[in-house]
C-alpha cells in the first residue's frame, strides 16, 4: 500500500521538477512514437518506416527538439 503512495506522490514532483529544473531527454520523449517507430524498423527495415520516423521527428520537434 505504501508503494502505491509513493508512486502516487512521486509523479506530480517528477514532472513539476523536470519542468523548472532539468529539461527533458530526448530518450524519454515521445515514447508513443519512438516504440511504434523501433518496432517497425526492427521488423521491415528503416527503409520501410519513413512515415513513423517522420511522425517522431515531428513530435520531437513540437517538443523543442531540433531534429
Amino acid at each position: 500500500m505504501s508503494s502505491l503512495s509513493a508512486a502516487s506522490v512521486e509523479t506530480p514532483a517528477v514532472t513539476a521538477g523536470a519542468a523548472e529544473q532539468k529539461p527533458l531527454k530526448p530518450c524519454c520523449a515521445c515514447p508513443e512514437t519512438k516504440k511504434v517507430r523501433d518496432a517497425c524498423i526492427i521488423e521491415k527495415g528503416e527503409e520501410n518506416c519513413r512515415d513513423l520516423i517522420e511522425a517522431h521527428k515531428e513530435c520531437m520537434r513540437a517538443l523543442g527538439f531540433k531534429i
